[in-house]
């Protein structure tokens, strides 16, 4: 063996272990769509059948088999070299989205190939084409050029096809395309000449990589983009969501705050101002919640929260008592997220008949984010138990998550009450 035949083995072994592996990874990726997938697999099985041929010819020169039954191998492989090239084509329409039963290049494609088939038949049972001498010793014919031609001017209506094609394309996809074709179809054209077998073989290899590498990139990027769009949809819904809860304020604290404001405006005039003024404040936060799509800063939140409770201490007097302790604030959060927590703790916390409802809120920065607690002593509730809807609670766990990556937990206090944890990252740090 001389350096060529060493490297021609090297080749093929190095194309049946990248068939190997596409086949594997066709097989094992779960996210490729089914019909790429099923294409793929074809496209590999193909491309791993030629190689062992090749490997077969190469085992049986080296021993005495016939030269009759190398000539058959070779015609074999030559086959099978072939057959990815209308594949070729099928995966160029499928792309371009063209229906290949209306296409022109399809029905020429598959009309050179069934040719192509008909003329290795025919070689088969005679000389004319090529032959291996009892030495085995590989020589062409005067009719060798009809071996070559038939495939080299697929290759030619593929390049055809995909300039034509080329803005239906993403750039990858396009680039694909090139890497597959141009090669093979130069290495046709030089083997119209002379004997370029490793070359028909490396461009294969090449052919087969590009298409499956910018193929699996371009559905990477697809997936991105569909994951782009899914978290702007999560957005859009979470925005929604703020917008209902809006939409939901209890009517009968509409009801008592404005019969709270009505009463004081004779009692202390000066208080019906300031509760005024704390009601119109809290429904500019709450309406002002609809318009952000965003999250929005801790200080604005902690705004609308005082305003709400400045509200609730007005018409409950000496029943409501709040305390703050909110030190770190440099952090952005989803609208409606702390008021309507310390909203839930009036409505499930305070009971007339058990004495005043503290209500706590507080801030503090961790090595990971920002911890927010709200706690009150009230009645409580337990979050385990599915009987009762905890809707408010729900919205704002997925709004935290969707929004700024944010958690919730809720748990029971202990000396009785309710006390929730939200964490956000600190990448929402302002």
């Amino acid at each position: 063996m001389n350096w060529i035949d060493y490297f021609y083995v090297f080749i093929s072994s190095a194309a049946l272990l990248l068939s190997m592996m596409g086949l594997w990874l066709t097989a094992m990726i779960p996210w490729m769509d089914r019909w790429n997938k099923r294409f793929f697999l074809w496209y590999f099985f193909v491309f791993f059948l030629f190689c062992c041929t090749v490997l077969i010819e190469g085992i049986l020169e080296l021993s005495s088999v016939s030269g009759r039954t190398i000539y058959c191998i070779l015609l074999l492989e030559t086959l099978l070299l072939s057959v990815p090239l209308p594949m070729l084509t099928r995966y160029l329409l499928h792309c371009s989205g063209d229906d290949p039963r209306r296409s022109k290049l399809f029905r020429t494609v598959t009309g050179l190939w069934g040719a192509y088939f008909v003329i290795l038949a025919v070689a088969l049972f005679t000389e004319g084409f090529s032959q291996v001498s009892a030495d085995n010793q590989y020589s062409r014919g005067p009719l060798y050029p009809l071996l070559v031609i038939p495939v080299l001017v697929i290759m030619l209506l593929n390049l055809a096809g995909t300039l034509r094609r080329q803005e239906q394309f993403s750039r990858k996809i396009f680039l694909g395309f090139l890497i597959a074709i141009l090669p093979m179809t130069v290495a046709l054209i030089v083997q119209l000449f002379i004997d370029v077998f490793p070359l028909l073989d490396i461009s294969i290899v090449l052919s087969a990589l590009s298409m499956y590498g910018f193929a699996l990139s371009d559905q990477v990027e697809r997936d991105r983009r569909n994951q782009q769009e899914i978290i702007r949809q999560q957005q859009e819904i979470a925005h929604e969501r703020a917008s209902i809860m809006v939409l939901r304020m209890r009517p009968h604290f509409i009801y008592n705050t404005l019969m709270c404001i009505y009463s004081l405006c004779s009692q202390d005039p000066q208080e019906a101002r300031q509760v005024t003024k704390d009601f119109t404040e809290y429904l500019r936060k709450n309406f002002n919640a609809i318009s952000s799509d965003t999250t929005i800063p801790f200080t604005a939140e902690l705004e609308h929260t005082r305003a709400y409770l400045a509200v609730e201490q007005a018409q409950h007097k000496n029943m409501l008592l709040v305390e703050y302790d909110t030190p770190f604030t440099r952090f952005r959060l989803p609208p409606l997220t702390l008021q309507p927590l310390v909203e839930n703790a009036v409505k499930h916390g305070m009971d007339p008949y058990a004495g005043p409802l503290h209500i706590f809120v507080r801030t503090r920065h961790t090595d990971t984010g920002t911890e927010i607690t709200v706690e009150d002593d009230g009645t409580g509730f337990d979050p385990d138990d599915r009987s009762t809807p905890h809707t408010t609670l729900e919205n704002i766990r997925q709004r935290l998550e969707m929004m700024c990556g944010g958690s919730l937990a809720i748990r029971s206090r202990d000396g009785g009450g309710t006390s929730v944890t939200i964490t956000i990252p600190d990448s929402t740090v302002q």
